[in-house]
């Protein structure tokens, strides 16, 4: 199977292995390459935005939890439970219990 953590390691120490050389300081320099540099990082972040939010339309057409929905809802549900148990032990305490 296909690793983006590992994947993302190398291309980092690659990278950094790179930006040693002279030559490639020498072409990060330059305005046009920084330019084309900071148009790549913004369409990541497009892409990202558009592949998001056709997620959350798909999930919404077929009526199914999103990710961000699930972790809502389990953060939903540890509040609710801690309540529940304080809310026991008050009431056991009061000598009101079950």
């Amino acid at each position: 199977m296909f690793d983006l953590k590992s994947l993302r390691e190398t291309a980092m120490r690659e990278g950094m292995k790179l930006m040693g050389n002279p030559r490639v300081m020498k072409l990060m320099a330059n305005p046009n390459v920084m330019k084309v540099m900071m148009g790549a990082f913004q369409l990541r972040g497009t892409v990202e935005a558009v592949v998001d939010a056709r997620k959350k339309r798909f999930a919404k057409v077929f009526k199914l939890a999103t990710q961000e929905e699930v972790r809502d809802l389990r953060a939903t549900l540890r509040t609710l439970e801690t309540t529940l148990k304080t809310l026991q032990k008050t009431s056991s305490g009061n000598g009101h219990g079950a």
